[in-house]
């Protein structure tokens, strides 16, 4: 499969700003492998389609606060800091990206905040479009953190034209959100309400959650024509013993196991065993997935509507079948479905 599998035109207005008036109120397509049919519902239809027994992989994960708006030293020029990874405790340092990158060298200072409360060192650029920053800041951890959240935005994703508003701050985060670490929400897990995670409770689907702190790498444009020549940043995953056991379970009992949304999927797929199994895992994956792929664990999963040539459309057609996939989202485009982090849902059975 060639980068150019995976275009199509998608229209501007198709990405969605906003998100719905209730969570489990998108819209959902439900593709049924075995017979090819598309089906149009409601999203918090999705429990019809499971049994007793059954379990979804829903990553925990919480967003935080990433995108700080500062100055430049001296010329005052406003430059705006995406926090991606802590790299050191003590010396608080982070992998950032900047932009615009082009202004900024090795050695300039940024301030952040109406009273320049906190800033800035620029001590290594480490991508092309990275810099290494140290934050110079005399209180302890706990008050630089707070500082940090204090200051900074909701991570909305570029196509997100407004200003962050209110409600973004607990939309743009899964109700079951835990361990703090992403930089981007795992979008499929946006669409559950407590309501709908109780009625699969009560018709005894089992509930696995893993934690994947979602990182730009899933977001990160692919570049090369030869998709196996793509490289995955690294993203932190976790497993526990307590996660495999419900997979695992359903797996010998011939139960579906669901995979709520490419970060689970990739997170199940980056620790199974040559027995098809799920191991406890603690630690980096960059596992691409695109077609062709055979999926070890999950037999269905649900995620968004993803735009042209991303990693995630990628994943979605290894699992769905790039023509039957292909013909869904024709159908999307011509149905309005809306897509993207606060778009509606598809469900892969």
């Amino acid at each position: 499969m060639k980068l150019s599998h995976f275009n199509f035109e998608l229209p501007n207005e198709l990405l969605a700003e906003y998100p719905a008036e209730h969570r489990d109120e998108s819209r959902l397509m439900v593709l049924n492998r075995k017979n090819q049919k598309i089906e149009h519902k409601t999203f918090k239809d999705v429990v019809d389609y499971f049994d007793d027994g059954d379990s979804f992989v829903l990553n925990n994960t919480k967003v935080f606060p990433a995108r700080l708006m500062g100055n430049k030293e001296k010329t005052g020029a406003r430059i705006e800091v995406f926090l991606l990874r802590e790299l050191s405790y003590e010396q608080r340092l982070w992998d950032v990206l900047v932009d615009p990158a082009r202004k900024i060298r090795i050695g300039n200072k940024l301030y952040f905040g109406d009273d320049d409360s906190l800033v800035a060192e620029v001590i290594d650029n480490t991508t092309s479009r990275g810099r290494t920053l140290r934050f110079l800041f005399d209180g302890s951890y706990d008050e630089f953190r707070q500082t940090l959240f204090d200051l900074g935005q909701t991570p909305l994703p570029k196509y997100i034209q407004r200003e962050e508003e209110e409600f973004d701050k607990t939309r743009y985060q899964t109700i079951f959100a835990k361990h703090e670490g992403a930089v981007a929400a795992p979008t499929a897990g946006l669409h559950f309400s407590k309501h709908l995670l109780k009625r699969l409770e009560i018709k005894g689907i089992n509930i696995a959650e893993i934690t994947l702190h979602v990182g730009l790498g899933t977001f990160n444009p692919v570049e090369v024509e030869d998709l196996s020549k793509h490289k995955m940043d690294s993203e932190e995953l976790l497993i526990d013993q307590k996660a495999c056991n419900i997979v695992n379970s359903a797996k010998l009992n011939k139960k579906r196991v669901c995979a709520v949304g490419t970060t689970s999927m990739r997170a199940l797929e980056s620790s199974v065993s040559s027995f098809k199994t799920l191991n406890p895992y603690s630690g980096w994956t960059h596992k691409f997935i695109f077609p062709p792929y055979d999926f070890s664990l999950a037999d269905s999963m649900i995620t968004n509507f993803h735009t042209p040539k991303s990693t995630l459309l990628m994943m979605a057609s290894a699992f769905a079948g790039h023509d039957f996939l292909k013909e869904a989202y024709d159908v999307a485009v011509k149905e309005k479905y809306n897509f993207y982090s606060y778009g509606d849902a598809m469900l892969i059975i």
